[in-house]
């Protein structure tokens, strides 16, 4: 079915977009601990809908619901906006409807997709995932703040997608086969489960690893980038690495995170695994796997910078980040530049990807230009 032109100018939705970051940067520099009785209505709306969020899903605590705002505040500027689509070609778009299956691992992680949809000029028929289904629909009421006519560039559904001519969805192994199999017949990125790691020397600096805590411990490692796997020479000592991960010791007060530790570590136990353990972070030797339960980390050897390079050049598909100090980072370039993921990452940034950082490597603006 034909999607009716949309009523706005690449200007308009790039202003509308960074009037949303504008928005979220008041609101996260503002002191609520304080009752304000001229508190605007965007500072509500944001106050009550990340109320909401926490209620919904308990992995969405408060901290993590703040620092995905704080990313995003940061990355909807007109200047990042602007620079971000600069190469392509936006003009004479005709458009589309790109159905958006997005996961709810951590806060909004399918908001680039619509992001990429709305601003190219197509029409985004969204749906949700249950664990994520109110800050996307917040994010557009804030971009739509001076730009009413933006609700006309999307939609969203709890039933089943209709009338779409393109497919973008995020999902497990398991789920990407079933969107193959439904979506396999129209233009599509389906993305599947992918993992981080970081590439250790054992000459890191303290202030390397407790950066790379935020690595491993954001979001409770839920996310595709988030490191799940260390690559450690063959005579590592973790004691740096557990002194560094110290940072995050809090993290065992909350119930979830320490349910999840409690039972991993009664598995592993069972399981007669050699374990390191600093009482809130486990690590096990796994060479079958980069994925990892949330509060425990695999760990493997390597005995090479070449060793490395092939295992990244191998198993690229089942990357996302690798994190790695600046020489490491030159070691392995020559193997990743030539891949579209993994992208190296340094310390600690690994939650902070760019406008142009795509998933998978898969650049979804260079794809919904190819639907025109």
């Amino acid at each position: 079915m034909p999607v009716k032109p949309i009523n706005t100018s690449l200007n308009d939705r790039v202003s509308a977009f960074a009037k949303a970051g504008n928005i979220l940067s008041q609101y996260l520099t503002t002191d609520h601990s304080k009752i304000d009785i001229n508190e605007n209505l965007w500072d509500i709306t944001i106050k009550q809908t990340l109320t909401l969020a926490e209620q919904k899903n308990s992995w969405f605590t408060r901290d993590n619901l703040l620092y995905a705002l704080e990313q995003w505040s940061k990355a909807l500027t007109e200047e990042n906006l602007s620079d971000w689509l600069k190469p392509y070609h936006l003009e004479n778009v005709t458009p589309k409807k790109v159905a958006v299956i997005a996961a709810g691992n951590i806060p909004l992680v399918g908001f680039h997709d619509v992001l990429c949809i709305i601003l190219t000029g197509h029409f985004a028929q969204i749906k949700t995932s249950s664990n994520d289904d109110v800050l996307l629909p917040m994010m557009l009421k804030l971009a739509g703040a001076d730009l009413p006519a933006l609700e006309n560039s999307y939609e969203f559904t709890d039933g089943r997608l209709t009338d779409f001519d393109a497919v973008i969805a995020t999902g497990s192994n398991n789920t990407a086969r079933y969107f193959e199999h439904y979506f396999g017949k129209k233009p599509n990125i389906i993305r599947k489960n992918r993992n981080s790691i970081a590439v250790l020397t054992g000459n890191e600096t303290h202030e390397q690893l407790v950066a790379l805590s935020d690595d491993v411990f954001l979001f409770f490692g839920l996310g595709c980038r988030s490191v799940s796997h260390l690559k450690v020479p063959s005579d590592y000592d973790f004691d740096a690495f557990f002194k560094a991960m110290y940072e995050k010791r809090e993290l065992i007060n909350y119930i979830k995170y320490s349910n999840n530790y409690d039972y991993n570590k009664a598995v592993y136990l069972m399981s007669e695994f050699k374990l390191l353990d600093n009482e809130f972070l486990i690590i096990k030797e796994e060479i079958e796997s980069y994925a990892s339960p949330i509060a425990s980390l695999g760990y493997s050897y390597y005995s090479s910078d070449e060793e490395i390079q092939n295992e990244i050049h191998t198993n690229a598909e089942d990357l996302q980040c690798v994190v790695a100090d600046s020489e490491i980072q030159k070691t392995l370039q020559p193997v990743v530049g030539e891949l579209a993921a993994p992208q190296l990452v340094d310390f600690g940034e690994t939650q902070k990807p760019a406008l142009d950082d795509y998933a998978d490597g898969l650049d979804t603006i260079h794809f919904l230009l190819t639907l025109s």
